[in-house]
């Protein structure tokens, strides 16, 4: 067994293996993205077909995170790390090597069910690994390997691909990513997850837990909040373009700024996110409706614009932290990897959901109604953490 959570050293080198596992497995996530057109052609099928494989890994994780997490409750988190892992670079090896779309679409799914339980396990090793005081630290940092990912991990297998080819950058991925179970085998502390049962005592169905009701309560906000995130930034390419009038060599710099902000944004939470968890959360929803809404009312002022971005990239990028950190602190030891599993699926479905909500809206209404729709959905996540808030302190009051 690894060191107690008593412990006073900060496990630095255990967090930051989980944070490069993170950056290997979004990579591969979003790997298609970067190179549609080369798989199209590869494959010789459509590029909305490639584009499919993004939301057949999400759907795989959306409908597979929750059941495989409670199936594999029992077993010891570190191994089942460096499992999901292995099956993850194979994901990626079948992918390089397949001769047809089927199979492609075949790897996608067995990387969505890896994916799921990966981040089931990851998104709660935190928990079982640090004190609640330490814990938004401890995400924040874990998270950054995400937040490396969409800045440098995904245009880096983007740039291999198109120098290399799309098979290639597979393979290199898929390799980077048993580099790095290697690293967890290594580095990353084992955690007993399960709590043990008193003598005499009954242990209590995971749906009975007196915490659950807390965890249900942020799931929701996560939905809420990224469906309202990802109807407008799904689109935020074609709004720079069309809207704001940015000419398209500034995309590429705009996304950079708009990500870089969000990595000072993680730096926040590590900084003060566990001395004000509830402020943080509450002031990064308001930080969101207020940049985006400046936005929506003055696309034509590119310098305003701009700073909104910064704001609005700093604003979101805590909040996934923010949340997560929220649940761990909310959650029983026995219900920490399920509660994780769910916060997972909850973002999938708020991002797949934003994006089928933004497209109906683009076209109904046009693009400019899509930041004024960000804001009135944002505007009620935050009533939401007010109300959740008071209620999670009257009924939760030892749990948190």
């Amino acid at each position: 067994m690894g060191a107690p959570k008593t412990d006073t050293a900060f496990p630095w080198i255990g967090l930051l293996t989980l944070a490069g596992a993170i950056f290997v497995s979004v990579t591969s996530e979003f790997l298609p993205t970067g190179l549609l057109p080369e798989m199209a052609e590869g494959l010789d099928v459509s590029q909305s077909r490639i584009g499919l494989l993004v939301s057949v890994f999400a759907g795989t994780v959306v409908l597979s995170a929750a059941p495989l997490t409670s199936l594999t409750r029992r077993l010891p988190r570190k191994p089942l790390i460096v499992i999901v892992l292995v099956a993850f670079a194979i994901s990626n090896f079948i992918g390089a090597i397949a001769p047809s779309y089927e199979i492609v679409l075949a790897s996608r799914v067995l990387g969505g069910l890896a994916h799921g339980l990966f981040w089931a396990v990851v998104g709660a090793y935190p928990g079982h690994l640090v004190q609640n005081g330490q814990l938004a630290r401890a995400v924040a940092i874990t998270a950054a390997g995400g937040s490396a990912a969409f800045v440098l991990g995904v245009p880096a297998g983007t740039a291999l691909g198109h120098l290399l080819g799309w098979r290639l950058a597979f393979t290199i991925v898929g390799v980077v990513i048993l580099l790095l179970a290697v690293l967890v085998i290594r580095f990353l502390p084992p955690v007993e997850h399960r709590q043990p049962v008193l003598t005499g005592e009954i242990p209590v169905p995971l749906r009975k837990d007196p915490t659950a009701f807390g965890v249900v309560l942020v799931c929701t906000i996560t939905l809420v909040m990224m469906i309202g995130h990802n109807l407008y930034y799904t689109y935020i390419v074609p709004f720079f373009t069309t809207i704001n009038g940015f000419p398209d060599d500034a995309v590429s710099l705009l996304l950079l700024v708009y990500g870089l902000a969000g990595a000072v944004g993680l730096l926040l939470v590590g900084l003060v996110g566990g001395r004000f968890p509830r402020l943080g959360l509450f002031s990064s929803a308001a930080f969101i409706v207020v940049a985006v809404l400046v936005m929506g009312l003055l696309p034509h002022a590119p310098v305003v614009v701009v700073i909104a971005l910064v704001v609005w990239g700093a604003a979101f990028g805590g909040a996934p932290a923010l949340l997560q950190t929220r649940v761990l602190q909310l959650a029983s030891p026995q219900l920490r990897d399920v509660s994780a599993a769910f916060v997972t699926t909850s973002f999938n479905i708020g991002i797949g959901g934003g994006a089928l909500i933004g497209s109906l809206m683009l076209d109904g209404w046009g693009l400019h109604t899509l930041p004024f729709a960000d804001v009135v959905i944002t505007l009620g996540a935050i009533l939401l953490i007010a109300v959740s808030d008071r209620v999670i302190r009257r009924r939760f009051t030892t749990v948190s």
